[in-house]
């Protein structure tokens, strides 16, 4: 069997060459449904760093259910506000969305980033005293499921133990033992010991949580692999789990549905928000 090209496997700007005129079009529909939604909370401080801010976008009706979107970008790039517009379709089944930012490697490392996420998630129990549906893409969807694995009253004693009982991973990394093998690592900095204490994929889960592992279509074989692989294993620790792949999209198209509320990806995520939102406290 020929070794896997890791380098070509997880190149997702050189395998979507039309990369950048996706990056644009974010940009645009970020800025305008920024720009519609005049009843936004942007830029509150969750922590010191310029890039700790969390923007949410309110659903009409009090108490909404609650979800928290987790921007991708292999913890280096990207902006929480390159996907404002992803909060379009939520906000029209009358889900609450939060977009978060976070500190970007090489400046600090995963766990670091992984520990600001938790940050972000304690400041949204504070604000709004309800539990949360995390959904992320790429990265994001690596730092969802993290948040589905922890035990929060370890960190917060206020906090329910389940705060993030669901989560929707979008073409997430779950296992990162192979991204020693890429030049991201450059920035990344894992070796095989950090790498492995930042993979999901090998973490004790509690049982009764819910995770969908959704990908493209057309990613690589590793992608798809790392999604099937997640749902795979941590099914049969007791999640809950489901593996879908969409059909025809890549690494950056696949995130597109959640701007049009009436797309199965939307109706996903609004279903887990409110089966969450239900739960009792």
């Amino acid at each position: 069997m020929a070794a896997i090209d890791y380098e070509k496997e997880y190149d997702n700007r050189a395998r979507v060459p039309e990369h950048p005129e996706i990056f644009a079009r974010w940009h645009r529909d970020a800025e305008a449904y920024r720009r519609a939604s005049p009843q936004a909370e942007l830029g509150l401080k969750y922590g010191p760093s310029e890039r700790q801010f969390v923007d949410i976008f309110p659903a009409k009706s009090a108490g909404a259910p609650l979800a928290l979107f987790i921007h991708g970008g292999w913890w280096r790039s990207l902006h929480p506000r390159e996907f404002s517009h992803g909060a379009a379709g939520p906000n029209a089944h009358g889900v609450t969305v939060a977009m978060a930012g976070y500190d970007l490697c090489p400046a600090v490392s995963i766990a670091t980033i992984t520990e600001q996420m938790r940050a972000v998630c304690l400041f949204l129990w504070r604000k709004h005293k309800q539990r949360i549906m995390v959904f992320g893409h790429s990265a994001g969807g690596h730092l969802a499921a993290c948040m589905l694995a922890t035990e929060w009253k370890t960190i917060d004693a206020t906090a329910p133990d389940d705060l993030v009982p669901a989560a929707y991973a979008i073409s997430g990394v779950f296992d990162l033992l192979p991204l020693t093998h890429v030049s991201q690592n450059a920035d990344l900095k894992l070796d095989d010991v950090s790498a492995r204490a930042n993979s999901p994929l090998l973490w004790t889960v509690p049982a009764g949580r819910t995770l969908d592992c959704v990908v493209g279509g057309i990613e690589s074989a590793e992608f798809l692999r790392q999604s099937r692989d997640m749902a795979d294993t941590w099914g049969a620790r007791g999640v809950a789990t489901r593996y879908e792949e969409i059909p025809g999209a890549n690494h950056f198209t696949v995130v597109d549905p959640l701007g049009d509320p009436e797309s199965g990806m939307t109706k996903r995520v609004v279903e887990l928000a409110k089966q969450v939102k239900v739960m009792p406290l």
